[in-house]
């Protein structure tokens, strides 16, 4: 049955994988996201749903049992902070390469370099464009509540199982360590084997005789068929930007100026639409959810309604550039946003909407 608690944004994503019915966790602590792998293991979710959770030797090595995990069918993921996926990449990029479902969680902190544990979303570039090497998208969440980081661990499984693909849950310090009431989902029993071959039948399942040789690789040395394989990735990558784009609107039916922000800046940025509407300033928020696909299709629509656009991220600008491209100069559109773990004001975002737009 559901439950309601007060819980961090941490602990909801260690909760919610428990309920999900997660096969298995394999993670190392760093902050801002360490609750995730304690809860579980405060949780012992080994001695109720029989799901693993592993502190591996590493960030490298966590990523890779990850990969194991999926490549056997498995529901896996894994969570990190910002030095953390970037071990990672190399591992997540495989994971790509061989189309295996599995959800991963950042818990963004500042950088670059080891940096602050304070709260940034300089991740950006690295998840939404790549990170790794190859021509490769990662499904991209990005929550704004405790609430979304417990719905989100749903989500992403569903996603990187329906497309084959691993999911990310983009999230920042604010988020991971703030406390809210959640609705936690009931618990969802852990599928048997024969659920995982019919759900995965593409799976490493062992040398059983009645099951076929599954080889799972993102290796290909034929240039001609690697060609094929990419050709393949890009269709359905093309297929995931037209089916699953999701974000939210606020006051923006009327909007003569448009604030876009993800994560814990559209929650400050909720504030900042109510103070310009005090002050007779029609201004708007759209909350992309998904960060890739990214909602470019509705925020080219609002350019032709709105005189100006605000990117409001926790970085020097990177989310900016996917707005700007979105609406091909049609209208203006500038940034704002601190850096090394500042987190700004409502006050100091309109400040700044005034002073780029001339209000």
């Amino acid at each position: 049955m559901e439950e309601i608690k007060l819980m961090k944004g941490n602990e909801a994503i260690a909760h919610a994988a428990i309920r999900y019915g997660a096969d298995g966790y394999f993670g190392y602590p760093i902050t801002p996201q360490s609750e995730i792998m304690e809860t579980l293991m405060a949780e012992k979710p080994w001695e109720s749903t029989g799901m693993v959770v592993l502190q591996a030797e590493s960030e490298v090595a966590a990523i890779n049992m990850v990969y194991g995990g999926a490549a056997s069918g498995k529901r896996v993921m894994t969570s990190s902070s910002s030095p953390g996926i970037s071990l990672k990449l190399e591992g997540i990029s495989y994971l790509a390469g061989a189309e295996l479902p599995c959800v991963i969680v950042n818990v963004m902190r500042g950088g670059p370099g080891l940096g602050t544990i304070q709260p940034s979303q300089a991740d950006y570039f690295q998840t939404v464009k790549g990170g790794g090497h190859g021509d490769y998208r990662l499904i991209t969440l990005a929550p704004y509540s405790v609430q979304e980081m417990a719905d989100f661990v749903a989500l992403g499984f569903d996603l990187a199982f329906r497309y084959s693909n691993p999911a990310m849950i983009l999230a920042d310090g604010i988020i991971g360590q703030m406390m809210e009431k959640v609705v936690l989902p009931p618990y969802l029993p852990r599928k048997t084997e024969a659920g995982i071959r019919e759900e995965s039948p593409w799976a490493v399942q062992g040398k059983r005789k009645q099951n076929k040789v599954n080889v799972i690789t993102s290796l290909e040395l034929d240039p001609a068929l690697m060609e094929e394989n990419n050709k393949r990735f890009q269709a359905k990558y093309r297929n995931i930007e037209e089916t699953e784009v999701r974000y939210e609107e606020f006051h923006c039916e009327d909007a003569r100026y448009l604030l876009i922000a993800f994560g814990s800046s559209a929650r400050i940025c909720q504030k900042v639409v109510e103070l310009a509407r005090e002050e007779g300033i029609r201004l708007g928020l759209l909350r992309p959810i998904t960060l890739w696909p990214f909602p470019k299709k509705i925020i080219e629509a609002y350019s032709d309604r709105v005189k100006g656009m605000l990117s409001v991220e926790l970085n020097a600008g990177q989310m900016v550039e996917d707005v700007r491209l979105a609406v091909n100069g049609k209208v203006k559109v500038e940034h704002f946003g601190r850096l090394g773990g500042v987190v700004f004001t409502p006050d100091e975002i309109l400040t700044a909407l005034k002073e780029k737009f001339q209000i």
